[in-house]
């Protein structure tokens, strides 16, 4: 299947919400217990800086207004200045557009735009259990650079979080 992405919108934000907490009810790629809401996220996306710190949403060519995942460039580490140059991805995507090929497009585009961003260095977290988006990550280049074991507990369950990372004038994918 093939995707696109844009920049967020307002209106996007609650197909963002639905997205995200359909993962957080997974309890498989982030350590929100509880759904969240439309309004609590809106700070998060006030913060976005489409020349800094974008959130993109990803669609099919023919319906460019149905959100099927998103992905955003947020500060690494809490902002601290020093960290400028590295950008903490988040990928998350509709249950029904998972394994299409969308994560592995908007991950591309954001290896090839984060150098116009000032970016040399980009990270995530990911739940060691999380094979699938591991196997992504890793296809494009990224390197598990740590492993912090039972740092996560989600209902008594707990998980080992994986940590990787690239620099974007690495191996050219």
């Amino acid at each position: 299947m093939t995707y696109c992405h844009r920049l967020a919108t307002q209106e996007d934000l609650p197909s963002i919400v639905e997205i995200y907490n359909s993962a957080v009810l997974a309890r498989s790629s982030t350590c929100d217990l509880e759904p969240v809401s439309v309004a609590s996220r809106q700070a998060w996306f006030d913060d976005a800086r489409p020349d800094r710190h974008p959130i993109w949403v990803g669609y099919k060519p023919d319906d460019p207004r149905t959100v099927t995942g998103y992905l955003s460039m947020e500060p690494f580490l809490n902002g601290r200045r020093g960290y400028d140059s590295t950008l903490d991805l988040a990928v998350y995507l509709h249950p029904d557009h998972r394994g299409r090929g969308q994560g592995r497009y908007l991950l591309r585009e954001a290896i090839t735009h984060a150098p116009k961003l000032g970016a040399r260095t980009l990270a995530t977290t990911i739940f060691a259990s999380n094979k699938p988006s591991i196997r992504l990550f890793q296809s494009l280049g990224f390197q598990v650079w740590g492993r912090l074991p039972g740092v996560a507990d989600l209902d008594g369950v707990i998980h080992d979080v994986i940590f990787v990372g690239r620099r974007v004038d690495d191996v050219k994918d």
